[in-house]
């Protein structure tokens, strides 16, 4: 399991300048072109997002009062609530519409010839065993509580909100990811990858 804290997150502008993101993981890690990659980014302004021709996009609204965003084939989705997802193809223009000052999201880009991919936001009221294939990995995020994830034969981890766990890529295994706190539904974002 490789464990990335929010203060390693990488800052660099977004391609289009009208925004920073702070990378948290990318794969293959070195060179412009990846397969996939998680990031926080903080968007300050209403405005068009880059273009991101050859990936599909998830989307999670993580804090502020929400985003509109127009996608250039006349759908529209609405993020208000910590924890709200959207997904759309990174080829599509999005104009980005602040509902009520500054946000704060997850991005997941996937490249468009990956097999699978399944993300989802869970609220975790009692702990839940996720495996892992051989030929995946799995990414957890948590949003607005901390957590703990225990991989099968190793030690339980602790992630703060807005830490991340990479698990997989080598050999099948599962992890169990339980809230730390009792009696709290933390939300985590949870992805698999292949």
């Amino acid at each position: 399991m490789r464990i990335v804290r929010q203060p390693q997150f990488k800052s660099s502008p977004w391609k289009n300048g009208g925004g920073v993101t702070h990378e948290a993981v990318r794969w293959p890690a070195q060179g412009d072109a990846f397969r996939w990659r998680v990031s926080v980014a903080h968007i300050d302004a209403s405005g068009p997002f880059s273009d991101f021709a050859g990936y599909a996009r998830t989307m999670v609204l993580l804090r502020g009062a929400g985003v509109l965003l127009k996608l250039s084939d006349g759908t529209r989705r609405i993020l208000r609530g910590t924890g709200d997802l959207a997904q759309f193809d990174g080829a599509l223009g999005v104009e980005c519409e602040l509902l009520d000052g500054p946000c704060v999201d997850l991005n997941l880009m996937t490249s468009t010839t990956m097999r699978a991919v399944r993300a989802r936001v869970e609220r975790l009221s009692e702990p839940r065993c996720h495996a892992v294939r051989t030929d995946e990995w799995m990414v957890v995020f948590p949003v607005d509580a901390a957590i703990e994830v225990r991989p099968d034969g190793e030690d339980a981890t602790v992630l703060e909100p807005w830490d991340l766990a990479v698990l997989g890529g080598a050999g099948a295994s599962s992890a169990r990811i339980a809230c730390c706190e009792d009696g709290r539904a933390g939300a985590v974002f949870v992805a698999t990858l292949s």
